[in-house]
Order: structure tokens, then C-alpha cells, then sequence
């Protein structure tokens, strides 16, 4: 576990995160996290960003994959 430090910054406080941290999670300049508080821990987590077709694309290696979904056992009236 590491340890950082609340320094003061402008009218705010601030912490460093460190570079080995920062490189494990693939963080650069102007990455943005959200941020919450679960009982007496702050939890800080990569944002969601969407990725662009072309990003999407490039993933592709030509597999089409199918998966059945279980919607559940029938309710009503479905027509097996």
C-alpha cells in the first residue's frame, strides 16, 4: 500500500498520484475519474469512454461470435 499526502493547491488540497500507479492504470494529463465515497474510503475510477468505430475496428480480428440469452422460463403466453 502507498501512501500520499494532502498538500495544499490554489484554495483547494490535492494529492500526487504516483507515476508507477498512474502507468499501472494507464492514466495520462487530462484523464478524467470519477470519484465517490463508499463508507469511510475514497474510491477514484477510470471514466467510461466510449471508443470510436475506427478504435473498434482496428479490435476486429474476424470472429463473429454469437451467444445464446436466456431470457427465463416463459411467463404468459410466448409462442415456443
Amino acid at each position: 500500500m502507498e501512501q500520499v499526502v494532502i498538500r495544499s493547491w490554489g484554495n483547494s488540497q490535492g494529492i500526487r498520484i504516483p507515476k508507477d500507479i498512474l502507468d499501472k492504470m494507464q492514466l495520462k494529463n487530462s484523464d478524467v475519474l470519477d470519484i465517490e465515497i463508499k463508507d469511510d474510503t475514497i474510491v477514484l475510477k477510470k471514466q467510461f469512454v466510449h471508443k470510436t468505430f475506427e478504435e473498434r475496428l482496428a479490435e476486429y480480428n474476424g470472429e463473429i461470435t454469437v451467444c445464446d440469452f436466456d431470457w427465463g422460463e416463459p411467463v404468459g403466453r410466448e409462442i415456443l
